[in-house]
């Protein structure tokens, strides 16, 4: 099948795991952006400060948009983008086996995140 035959449409995959280091910084800068955004009803900013003073991974998924990893990609545009965040149990010393994540066949794509007993989260695009 040649290139002209074959969709245009490209998911890509990226999956990031982060340590949260200092959930104070982290909660302080999520407040600040979700303060500043002015696109974000009164109704909708107070429920998100309440979510993200209590939930790191929350934080993160508001500091942290997939637009940003493409929006300079010379000859593409973003057509559709979602993300999660969730605290996972992460071990350093684990091979990481990168491609398709048996964990996720039970998940749809909308699903909520879960929390761990750690501090580890995981970024889903």
């Amino acid at each position: 099948m040649s290139n002209d035959e074959t969709s245009r449409f490209v998911r890509l995959h990226v999956e990031l795991v982060m340590e949260v280091a200092d959930s104070d910084r982290l909660t302080g800068a999520a407040l600040d952006h979700i303060n500043g955004d002015p696109s974000l009803p009164a109704e909708e900013r107070g429920h998100a400060r309440e979510t993200v003073q209590t939930d790191p991974a929350e934080a993160l998924a508001y500091l942290v948009d997939p637009f940003d990893l493409v929006e300079d990609v010379p000859g593409v545009e973003l057509t559709q983008a979602s993300w999660s965040s969730e605290e996972i149990d992460y071990d350093a010393d684990a091979e990481w086996v990168l491609g398709h994540d048996a964990e996720d066949d039970d998940l749809p794509e909308d699903a909520e995140p879960t929390e761990a007993e750690d501090g580890g989260v995981r970024v889903r695009f």
